[in-house]
């Protein structure tokens, strides 16, 4: 994917815009999962990505910093995959201080 005029880049380049939230721990969430993750999702999951950064701010942040969970069930189960992504990155980080 050198090439950044592709339809891919495009809407990677657009997600990670998305993802920037302006709040510090949306972003140490978003960002990662995205440059990290998003790649390997299948359609379903990415499509559940790209509706969840269409959501309000104050709703993301409950959902990520496990307050409440979504109601609808594929909403949830990003969400889950961004939570545990990031619990077990920051596990990591810690094991190599």
């Amino acid at each position: 994917m050198s090439d950044d005029s592709s339809p891919e880049a495009i809407l990677r380049k657009r997600l990670y815009w998305h993802s920037r939230r302006g709040m510090w721990e949306l972003d140490l969430l978003l960002i990662p999962f995205l440059e990290q993750c998003y790649g390997e999702l299948d359609e379903a999951d990415r499509a559940a990505f790209r509706s969840l950064i269409e959501e309000e701010d104050q709703d993301l942040f409950a959902w990520l910093m496990r307050r409440e969970w979504p109601e609808d069930s594929a909403r949830r189960r990003i969400v889950k995959m961004i939570v545990e992504h990031a619990e077990t990155t920051d596990n990591d980080r810690y094991r190599n201080l």
